[in-house]
């Protein structure tokens, strides 16, 4: 049996100086106490969880992590701060698993302090990560056209010639204004006590539309299914084998991946569609699989809630599988969502694509033009002046109108209302925008996921701000997303960045 890694309760920080900036003092690392001690097998032994002693630039970033603890909001988080090409900041708050929850075999066990090699589902920045960079990349071999409609390539999707689906292009599903609805229904057994993904695609592509093609931003995570099936159709591949092989490989994102069931080497059950873990391989695992060892390092997400008397898998918690409970009826490897990653892993993810965009040597398998798609609107009806509007009204709004619920916050997202800026599978300037802060311009870019996680990136001051935590595994804990803003908004006056 493969002894479980040791619990590593770390900060790394290093001194910066910004390119154009005032440099920031000296970071130092938080303390910790009580040091974590090594667990020895899959289930952990009774461990304690450290306290984080704010410390140093970055204290500000430690209170707000403990305060949301200490309130039940999240058991524990992993926030990374890259700037300047470097890691200046990395911290691990917190319980991985409360005690409260089962263990790994699913018997009674003590708490497991989060580690900064935690491994998070990634929900819905899956998306950014992984569908769009593949996707993008097959629009730069010449292999599909971003102003198509998409019943060019899915003839399924209008099969009755309907005058308003013909309008919908692969434009309109990369920045969710295609019209199409929030999510398919869950009703019925499709997909629970075996994983579907035809029949996912099939309900995405003929789902009926909800509002009128580009006439708004409407986020659906059924552009981004029907994006992924498009990958798979182009490409002849798994959605999770071309991004593993063609994305995150390229990358050296060791810890990132899909976590399919059906790919599992080592002991395990299938409950309906969700992972069991029954022990380590017995030896090395073949290529196209992953090793059940991971399991002991993913953050458990929530109890699987998806339709009781029909799912086998009903009130157990998850962990390992995906959370996202379309992407989990089509087996984890949807273009909305599957992947599972670390902090380090996302951090050298974002300094490869700011490093792409500065145009300095890069692993990032985009070229700088494809990249800035991904960095600037593409909304229908995008033009140059919007970013600097927006700009404009946010520094207004802040002089003039404070946020009064959250002096971390601009008071308005988006800034200049009904302008919501989107790129090619990201966030710029809408209601999603919060995990922005009020420092960073609007022109920076980022995306949540569900579960508890956000990446936001401005590539004019060079830096990014990683935050994975799950906040779904105590019910009724809020959405990531003010608590991103406002680590975001903190990390950068740590930093001094834009005159703070």
């Amino acid at each position: 049996m493969k002894v479980l890694r040791a619990a590593r309760v770390s900060a790394v920080v290093l001194a910066v100086a910004a390119c154009g900036q005032p440099a920031p003092p000296a970071v130092t690392s938080p303390a910790a106490s009580p040091a974590a001690s090594p667990a020895t097998t899959p289930v952990p032994s009774a461990v304690p969880i450290p306290t984080v002693v704010p410390s140093g630039p970055f204290a500000a970033v430690s209170r707000l992590v403990n305060e949301a603890i200490a309130a039940h909001r999240l058991p524990g988080a992993v926030i990374q701060v890259g700037h300047a090409g470097k890691v200046v900041f990395r911290q691990a708050y917190g319980a991985r698993r409360l005690g409260d929850e089962p263990g790994l075999d699913g018997s009674a066990a003590p708490a497991e302090p989060m580690t900064d090699d935690t491994i998070f589902d990634l929900a819905s920045l899956s998306k950014s990560l992984g569908t769009t960079v593949a996707f993008l990349q097959l629009y730069e071999k010449g292999l599909v056209r971003v102003d198509e409609p998409i019943e060019t390539y899915f003839p399924e999707f209008n099969p009755g010639n309907d005058p308003r689906r013909a309008q919908v292009t692969v434009r309109m599903m990369l920045t969710h204004t295609s019209g199409t609805g929030g999510d398919l229904s869950h009703q019925g057994p499709w997909g629970l006590t075996n994983a579907d993904k035809a029949e996912g695609i099939r309900r995405a592509l003929t789902a009926p539309l909800e509002f009128g093609p580009g006439e708004g931003f409407h986020y659906s995570d059924l552009n981004f299914i029907i994006l992924g099936a498009l990958i798979e159709k182009i490409t002849g591949e798994s959605l999770d084998n071309y991004v593993q092989d063609n994305v995150f490989a390229p990358l050296g994102l060791s810890d990132t991946r899909y976590l399919p069931a059906t790919k599992a080497c080592g002991p395990h059950q299938v409950r309906g569609t969700a992972i069991v873990f029954e022990g380590s391989p017995s030896g090395p695992c073949p290529p196209g699989t992953w090793s059940t060892d991971l399991l002991a390092r993913v953050a458990p997400t929530a109890h699987d809630d998806d339709t009781p008397g029909i799912n086998p898998d009903f009130d157990h918690l998850i962990r390992g599988t995906v959370h996202d409970p379309t992407a989990r009826r089509m087996g984890g490897t949807g273009g909305s969502a599957g992947v599972f990653s670390t902090v380090a892993d996302i951090g050298r993810y974002a300094q490869a694509l700011l490093d792409r965009l500065a145009g300095r040597p890069s692993p990032f398998p985009l070229t700088q033009p494809t990249a800035e798609l991904m960095a600037t609107p593409q909304q229908p009806g995008h033009n140059a002046g919007q970013v600097p509007a927006a700009n404009v009204a946010t520094r207004e709004a802040i002089e003039n109108h404070p946020n009064a619920t959250d002096s971390l916050l601009a008071p308005n997202y988006p800034a200049i209302a009904g302008q919501e800026l989107r790129s090619f599978g990201w966030d710029i300037d809408t209601e999603h925008s919060r995990p922005r802060g009020m420092v960073f311009p609007v022109g920076s870019f980022g995306h949540t996921g569900f579960t508890g996680v956000s990446l936001w990136i401005d590539p004019g001051s060079d830096t990014y701000v990683a935050v994975l935590a799950n906040v779904i595994h105590q019910r009724g804990g809020p959405p990531i997303a003010k608590l991103s803003g406002d680590i975001a908004t903190e990390a950068a006056r740590a930093l001094r960045l834009y005159g703070n």
